[in-house]
């Protein structure tokens, strides 16, 4: 998906650069304070959780209640200096013990919206809790039902106060997500947008690759595309560019202070708007053209039919599953464009290229050198 589930559709301005934590590290946190009272009867206050990255923050709970069978902890979400519209929300963890075998099941409550088209990280008929925050709330479930011998027979129903109204607000109803907003994050840590900061450090990542007379260095729209582009060419952690949505900023940097040989790498939808030619390939400032899309499948041979169906596509996801489906190698293509766009960027600048096209879980669909 590329438009931002739960993301304001404004400008985001520059802030001061307070960072903070995401939907899903708080329903994180709110399960495992949940799911101990209802096992222990008390609830941790601060409670503490491990992020992907290993961090281990602590959360104070702003509410709580337990009963016989359930227990629900609610934590505040702080969104740093982050203009994000779930800043102040309050996200609450129910959790019940179910039949023996059920598993891990997860529910969305009042504020949390349901999947209602292809094209998204969870499937149609889902609550929107996206792969990330149900692996985190999953490893926190079975790590307290082993340590109190019962077995992980859980469900997990996650709340966001007002946020059915607040959802109203984001990109969420266009893409089918009804009912509320999604349970985000991939680090569980919410990184204050400032475009100018970000582009400065992009600067000054190749500032340090230069002095340190790197030969290649690598530019990744976010953690995924970048573990999949370091691995494969062996590179160093100095020559990873946090280049995020800033495709311009780091290539009209590289202008200037070339660097023998770049790397991009990133998804699908965000290197198909670079394909386009958009150079900031954030969400609020740039969208994948459908229509534009379809006529590249036409180039490929695709159908008419296939051509209306990219063309009224929910998301550039499922334009590529669409291809894909028919036999149409459309990732080569858009890694094709999109590095000719970043050729024309660098205007004859002493730059070798190479794109790389990632799906979600990072593997590589297409490589244009």
């Amino acid at each position: 998906m590329d438009a931002g589930e739960n993301e304001i559709r404004v400008e985001k301005p520059a802030t001061a650069l307070r960072r903070g934590w995401t939907t899903g590290a708080c329903a994180t946190a709110a399960t495992r304070a949940a799911l101990t009272a209802l096992i222990t009867g008390a609830f941790p206050d601060p409670v503490e959780i491990t992020l992907p990255k290993g961090e281990r923050p602590a959360f104070a709970l702003a509410r709580e209640s337990l009963g016989e069978t359930h227990a629900m902890a609610g934590i505040i979400k702080d969104a740093g200096d982050d203009p994000d519209v779930t800043h102040g929300a309050l996200v609450m963890a129910r959790v019940r013990r179910l039949p023996e075998g059920a598993g891990i099941v997860f529910k969305a409550g009042a504020g949390v919206g349901m999947v209602t088209k292809a094209g998204l990280p969870i499937p149609a008929g889902e609550p929107a809790i996206n792969p990330v925050p149900r692996q985190m709330m999953t490893a926190v479930v079975t790590a307290l039902c082993a340590e109190h011998g019962i077995a992980a027979d859980i469900e997990i129903e996650i709340s966001i106060e007002n946020g059915a109204e607040l959802a109203l607000q984001t990109w969420n109803p266009r893409l089918g997500i009804l009912g509320g907003l999604s349970v985000l994050g991939t680090t569980g840590i919410v990184h204050p947008f400032s475009c100018s900061a970000w582009i400065h450090s992009i600067h000054r990542g190749i500032d340090v690759a230069r002095a340190e007379r790197l030969p290649h260095v690598l530019g990744a729209t976010g953690s995924t595309s970048e573990k999949t582009a370091q691995a494969f060419h062996e590179l160093p952690d100095i020559a990873c560019l946090d280049m995020g949505d800033f495709a311009g900023g780091l290539l009209k940097y590289l202008r200037v202070h070339p660097v023998e040989r770049l790397t991009i790498a990133g998804g699908f939808a965000k290197l198909t708007k670079l394909a386009q030619g958009a150079l900031d390939l954030h969400s609020g400032r740039s969208q994948v053209d459908m229509a534009w899309l379809s006529d590249q499948a036409e180039s490929l041979g695709a159908d008419a039919e296939l051509m209306h169906r990219i063309l009224t596509a929910n998301t550039a996801l499922e334009a590529l599953e669409l291809t894909h489906a028919a036999g149409l190698d459309l990732p080569a293509l858009i890694a094709a464009k999109a590095r000719t766009v970043a050729l024309d960027t660098l205007r004859g600048a002493p730059v070798t290229v190479d794109v790389m096209v990632t799906d979600r879980s990072g593997k590589l669909l297409a490589h244009a050198r």
